[in-house]
């Protein structure tokens, strides 16, 4: 299987590039076609030497991933695609469209080993870690399918797709360095989110890069009880340590935490989880953390049991948690139609 250039940084082009015997200025065209230009064909990089070129062409591609097919909401705000990659499997990621920026949240894994409950993404575990080229390549083609030649961007990249963003460190920091590369990309780090079951040694090392990125934590549930029966992570990694984390990140970093809440029919929606939740909230405010909740209704998942909170439920939840002062959307639903809960269509997929 050959390599993938996308997850070249600055320096590894410049390892290429001297290997070839080529001249160093030549890891900085090699890196803009990549990053800047995005190119999809080797030899489309005109300004290197065609030795070079054929060179590359026998160690690597530039496109990791290949576009299958995509779904499209019936209000044309959200459309669900799905990639193949080299070794036969396929991921999936969403692109929405909101009055403040169109949004892709993408996946860092094939499948999840965390095992949360009434996620499709863990139903068959974890294959293996996305590279950081083929996480950038979501970002990279989506853009080229969407938009074409009209000039559009992304405004915003939301790092909550299928896997835990934690349990592949080492390329997500590749793929943010990339992205915000002011050589490439140069997406600002105010832009990404990164969302978190509650891995906190990766929330602390994510604090410690001093980034201004978004960092979201999938809570689901206001006690280490009821959050263990949905989201066994949490038998190792229990919520005071997790929310100790999350205070680093924000002193270190300034920026507010979001807490991602999925409303379950009978589960976790009823008025005394949406007290227990406001302690929480309360609790880490006047410890100087504030932090915004955004409640989520479900996507059902056929092969799980759980079902949405109803609609009426959700905004009793939602008066609860404002009355104690506490900041609470809920997230305008997107994509139901469309297999849009994470890892759901790439289960219709793979079967």
């Amino acid at each position: 299987m050959k390599r993938d250039l996308r997850s070249l940084d600055e320096d590894a082009c410049m390892s290429i590039v001297k290997a070839m015997n080529e001249k160093p200025f030549r890891a900085k065209q090699l890196y803009e076609w990549i990053h800047r230009k995005r190119v999809f064909d080797i030899d489309g990089m005109t300004n290197l030497p065609m030795e070079m070129r054929e060179k590359l062409k026998e160690e690597y591609i530039t496109d990791p991933i290949k576009l299958e097919f995509k779904q499209v909401s019936d209000d044309k705000n959200a459309e669900k695609y799905i990639f193949s990659l080299q070794d036969g499997d396929c991921i999936e990621c969403v692109w929405m469209r909101y009055k403040s920026g169109d949004s892709l949240c993408v996946s860092s894994q094939v499948g999840c080993r965390m095992g949360c409950t009434f996620c499709a993404s863990t139903i068959n575990g974890l294959s293996r870690n996305l590279t950081p080229g083929e996480i950038l390549s979501q970002v990279y083609d989506v853009e080229a399918e969407h938009y074409g030649e009209s000039g559009g961007r992304l405004s915003h990249i939301i790092v909550m797709g299928m896997g835990e963003p934690f349990d592949n460190y080492a390329n997500l920091m590749s793929f943010i360095r990339i992205l915000t590369s002011e050589k490439g990309r140069n997406l600002s780090a105010r832009a990404i989110s990164v969302s978190t079951c509650g891995l906190e040694y990766g929330i602390r090392k994510l604090a410690d890069e001093r980034l201004p990125i978004t960092l979201a934590l999938s809570l689901h549930a206001p006690d280490d009880e009821l959050r263990n029966k949905i989201m066994p992570i949490t038998a190792s990694h229990p919520l005071s340590e997790v929310l100790d984390a999350c205070r680093e990140y924000f002193s270190k970093t300034g920026r507010r935490i979001t807490w991602e809440y999925s409303m379950i029919q009978g589960v976790n929606d009823h008025a005394k989880h949406a007290e227990k939740l406001a302690e929480l909230a309360v609790d880490m405010r006047e410890k100087g953390c504030p932090v915004h909740i955004n409640l989520i209704p479900l996507n059902p998942v056929k092969e799980r049991v759980y079902g949405r909170s109803g609609e009426k439920t959700i905004v009793i939840f939602k008066k609860i948690l404002e009355k104690y002062g506490i900041n609470v959307t809920i997230r305008r639903e997107m994509g139901s139609g469309i297999d849009a809960a994470c890892g759901q269509l790439r289960r219709k997929v793979i079967g």
